[in-house]
């Protein structure tokens, strides 16, 4: 049995009362490093200095979350070198990590955890990121991570694919069938599942779905047996439900992105029921968000429209305007499929006034994507289905000049848009420019949906 690990997403959950059980100390001065930036913004601002210095970090708002809520307290050399970069005038110290000789050799250990973790999954993070609705898996039995430990994951990630990850969310149990994870579970498999969401969202963030969703979808079985098979206690329950939840959102993901329909919305169900047996409207929330933009593709606008309606309706006490403007991107699509143009403008409308209210510490971290570039990029697609190509083209192209270089399968998506509307709209000659710059991009991406536009 293979599985795969992926990045951690903020727990979602309905309630604060987990975030008021964290066990670690804010890192109040890093905080203010950030000012009003969404902790995405500011990761991406993180990358960008660690590229002007030939360093190579996957940080994303999950990271930034864990660095300001204090449970990485000395973060490794790579970002320390890149937080020089961005912060000359300041120290370590003065952005309130502590030394490493502090912190080396701390236990590793957690109560729920049994008398020694799996090694595969010892050297896992937990999951941690904004506070609020979309909040972090805080809780008491999480041990107490020293330094930042996911750039293992991360190298054999990018370095080996996705085979480098097989078996880590599979626990070592001696001679036991491994096909089976009956035993107790504890924080390091709630970690081994959260980051499984993250390296799956990072991988098809830089090189799309095809070659992952095999996987992907290995490791959301193995999520699921922990689940359902391992003996635990209620704090586990909570973070493997979780992980399992956003694990089958982002299988969903690359099923629809690979072109299989079917199979996703299967996935999103999953995740829909995951959601509400374990109370969590955050998770479920994310999950609708994922089934109206699926229905969409899938040519049913109306499930689409009803879809983001109820995500819209749990997400509306969440504190989080750029969730909400996504899920009225969502309905606008849903509207421009029905040719409901006049509530397709007001879906849009809502979208571009609530996206402009700024980021929020609630935002979930798996909205890292969604940027102004998204935001262009999805009203592209709105004015397309609408028929205004001139338009559409438009947003295309501002999506194209406004999205980060770390977002690569979008760049290519948006190229893609581009070169469809700019043929609609009777412009031959930009439009086969655009089609070769996103074929330029499939080398390193992955997307039989995005192909499919290419060659249509």
């Amino acid at each position: 049995m293979t599985s795969f690990p992926l990045p951690p997403l903020p727990r979602a959950t309905g309630s604060s009362a987990a975030a008021s059980a964290s066990p670690y100390t804010p890192n109040t001065a890093f905080r203010q490093l950030r000012g009003d930036r969404s902790p995405g913004e500011f990761a991406a601002a993180v990358r960008r200095a660690a590229r002007e210095i030939g360093e190579h970090v996957s940080c994303d708002a999950r990271y930034i979350g864990r660095l300001e809520s204090g449970e990485i307290r000395c973060p490794n050399y790579a970002y320390q070198r890149v937080f020089r970069h961005l912060f000359p005038d300041l120290t370590s110290a003065d952005m309130g990590f502590a030394p490493r000789r502090a912190v080396r050799g701390r236990a590793r250990r957690s109560p729920e955890s049994g008398a020694a973790g799996p090694p595969a999954l010892s050297v896992l993070p937990s999951p941690t990121g904004p506070t609020g609705p979309s909040g972090p898996t805080a809780s008491a039995g999480l041990p107490d991570p020293t330094y930042e430990e996911s750039d293992v994951l991360r190298r054999a990630f990018m370095t080996g694919g996705s085979a480098a990850l097989a078996s880590t969310l599979v626990p070592a149990q001696g001679g036991r069938d491994r096909g089976r994870t009956t035993g107790r579970a504890g924080s390091s498999e709630v970690r081994a599942v959260h980051e499984s969401v993250r390296q799956i969202r990072l991988h098809d963030d830089r090189h799309g779905a095809d070659g992952l969703y095999d996987d992907a979808g290995d490791a959301l079985r193995t999520a699921y047996r922990l689940l359902d098979e391992s003996s635990h206690g209620p704090a586990v329950a909570a973070g493997l439900a979780s992980g399992a939840g956003e694990l089958a959102i982002s299988v969903g993901w690359l099923a629809h992105d690979s072109g299989r329909l079917t199979e996703a919305r299967s996935y999103y169900a999953e995740a829909l029921a995951t959601a509400r047996m374990a109370g969590d409207s955050a998770l479920e929330a994310h999950a609708f968000c994922n089934t109206a933009f699926l229905a969409r593709d899938a040519g049913r606008p109306r499930e689409a429209v009803r879809a983001a309606q109820a995500a819209q309706l749990l997400a509306r006490f969440f504190g989080s305007p750029r969730l909400l403007s996504l899920l009225a991107l969502r309905e606008a699509g849903g509207r421009a499929g029905l040719g409901d143009r006049r509530g397709c403008e007001l879906a849009l409308s809502r979208a571009h006034s609530l996206f402009a209210s700024g980021p929020r510490d609630a935002d979930p971290a798996w909205m890292t994507f969604f940027g102004e570039a998204e935001l262009s990029g999805l009203a592209a697609q709105a004015w397309s289905a609408l028929g205004a190509h001139s338009r559409a083209a438009a947003a295309a192209r501002e999506a194209v000049r406004l999205q980060d270089p770390h977002f690569t399968r979008n760049i290519a998506l948006y190229e893609a848009e581009l070169a469809l509307n700019l043929v609609a709209s009777g412009q031959p000659e930009e439009a086969q420019a655009a089609r070769s710059r996103a074929l330029r991009l499939l080398g390193q991406v992955r997307s039989s949906r995005i192909r499919a536009m290419l060659v249509a």
